[in-house]
């Protein structure tokens, strides 16, 4: 039986759900890359305003929002200049809430990213900082130090910066002379916020009552577990990249520090005062059991789940992850989140297509060892099957759908991430999985502006990605989506519970309900039960299980 011949029942409108979230399917949009519509090359909110029906056709309960506020964009709109306002390259406020109601009005909810941890170095707020003296009520909103050293020309400490280098940059006083450092865990156009500074907690309060008053149903907050330090910003010698874990019981000092979760409590009550309910989810990479802690029932609502997004495509190694997640996040009565791509690390239809690990976050030149991309995005689609029936919540990442790869052959000279020139040309970064989308065949863009000069330009091949080609396309990606989106929803699949079944080494087959998924991890085919009924299908499914694959089924 083909994934083509599979009738599924038509998606119903999300119903109003006091407990949406907790299966929700959530898609992310990167504004730079998703539609332009002023012909400058860059995305913008009316573009995704005009797109949103792209994503209402797809069956998704939530837009994720990265930022669109103003920023010098030296990381991607994560160095932000006004938390309260809309970067002119992006639109108008206005332009914001046309978005947002017409979103609402097809269904779909709103969540925008916050960035506590960090704001740009050309914020008001900085910039006052950097004008006043050491010890001043404006250097308090920030980590100002005096150097080590004699003459203090060392930094205060041995941190490094998530972007290579050391995460301190010296000031330069009025006279000239060098002044004191500051803390910036990344770009060091990136000062580090003072979570201990009361004034600090109650801007971002007005902060987020601005965007509720507006109507926005949440938050994604970004590296929301460094806000807090630790008393003294003690040494620590030992990497930071990645998965963040304890050391012999102790958390880095500038990671998952217990005065993170006042913090979010105090916003958990905030939201709590609207309709919604609102939600926070928390972007945080830390173990299971870590992340745990931050969606305690007066906390967040989710916490990105980065183990599961770490695992290789492998059954025992996904199995443990996943048992770990149910666990961990069942102890303390929050849904668990899936995710595979976004915009920070490769994209898993290119990642996939390797043989083994690969630095999520380096990215690839043309140069490089390529993946296989064929095998890649079989593996992303079956991986997707798979991970949309697990019981909790998924974030999807823009273009995914359309099973897009990582552009690996972006000249290096067009590379806009930080991480390219401060490790020294050896991490290209993450612009490849930023690359704006293919709508169409055609265009200077493929549909997604009327300039070919965009921000990060298009590998040719995009071409055969587009959505335009895709969309009656019953064996594409898109179709795929679709299919598994409206079953999820059918077959209340986000719900739960796991309950995993008797199967060979090199498969994965659990149940959801009266659905049963099965995955493929071998190299041979594997018999599907004789009783099985195909509702859908990563790749063409007959009487066997193909590799690579995944199936949903019910049984005669």
């Amino acid at each position: 039986m083909t994934t083509a011949e599979t009738a599924t029942p038509p998606a119903p409108v999300p119903a109003v759900d006091a407990d949406w979230w907790r299966t929700a399917v959530i898609y992310q949009v990167y504004p730079r890359s998703f539609a332009d519509s002023d012909g400058d090359g860059t995305g913008d909110l009316p573009g995704i305003t005009s797109r949103l029906g792209h994503l209402a056709d797809l069956g998704v309960d939530a837009l994720w929002l990265s930022p669109f506020y103003p920023s010098p964009q030296c990381d991607g709109g994560y160095d932000v200049t006004d938390y309260r306002a809309v970067d002119p390259r992006y639109g108008t406020l206005d332009d914001f809430d046309a978005l947002l109601a017409r979103a609402h009005d097809l269904g779909i909810r709103l969540i925008v990213d916050l960035v506590p941890n960090h704001c740009s170095a050309e914020h008001p707020a900085f910039r006052a900082a950097l004008a006043a003296a050491p010890g001043s009520a404006e250097r308090d909103l920030f980590h100002f130090r005096d150097g080590r050293g004699p003459d203090g020309s060392l930094p205060p400490n041995d941190w490094t910066s998530m972007f290579e280098g050391p995460a301190w940059t010296r000031t330069v006083d009025p006279d000239g002379r060098p002044g004191q450092w500051y803390l910036h865990l990344f770009d060091p156009g990136q000062p580090d916020w003072n979570w201990d500074s009361l004034a600090v907690r109650a801007d971002f309060e007005r902060t987020l009552a601005f965007w509720l008053d507006r109507g926005v149903d949440g938050f994604r907050v970004d590296v929301c577990d460094a806000c807090v330090k630790a008393p003294g910003l003690p040494d620590w010698p030992l990497p930071t990249h990645g998965v963040v874990e304890p050391v012999d019981g102790v958390m880095p000092p500038m990671w998952d520090q217990d005065g993170i979760h006042d913090i979010f409590r105090s916003w958990r009550r905030l939201l709590d005062t609207y309709e919604g309910p609102r939600i926070l989810c928390a972007e945080a990479w830390l173990p299971p059991e870590r992340a745990a802690r931050i969606v305690r029932a007066d906390e967040m609502h989710q916490a990105f789940n980065f183990r599961f997004l770490e695992t290789l495509w492998r059954p025992d190694d996904l199995r443990e992850v996943i048992d770990a997640s149910l666990a961990a996040n069942g102890a303390v009565g929050a849904p668990t989140t899936w995710v595979l791509s976004n915009h920070d690390v490769m994209r898993h239809a290119s990642r996939f297509g390797y043989d083994g690990p690969v630095a999520l976050e380096h990215g690839v030149g043309a140069g490089d060892p390529q993946p296989d991309r064929a095998l890649g995005l079989r593996r992303a689609r079956a991986a997707t099957a798979l991970m949309l029936a697990l019981p909790g919540s998924a974030y999807l990442y823009q273009g995914e759908e359309l099973g897009l790869p990582e552009a690996t052959d972006l000249p290096d000279e067009v590379r806009q991430d930080p991480v390219w020139e401060r490790s020294g040309h050896r991490i290209r970064g993450r612009d490849g999985c930023r690359v704006p989308l293919p709508w169409t065949t055609d265009g200077p863009a493929l549909g997604f502006s009327t300039t070919a000069d965009t921000w990060l330009p298009q590998p040719a091949s995009y071409a055969s990605y587009a959505a335009a080609d895709q969309r009656d396309d019953p064996a594409s990606t898109l179709s795929l989506y679709r299919r598994l989106l409206t079953l999820r929803r059918h077959h209340r699949l986000g719900e739960g519970p796991l309950r995993w079944q008797d199967s060979p080494g090199h498969v994965l087959h659990f149940t959801s309900g009266r659905v049963e998924v099965m995955t493929n991890f071998g190299t041979e085919p594997v018999p599907l039960p004789p009783t099985a009924r195909p509702l859908a299908a990563s790749a063409t499914v007959t009487d066997t299980l193909p590799p690579d694959t995944t199936v949903w089924f019910t049984r005669w």
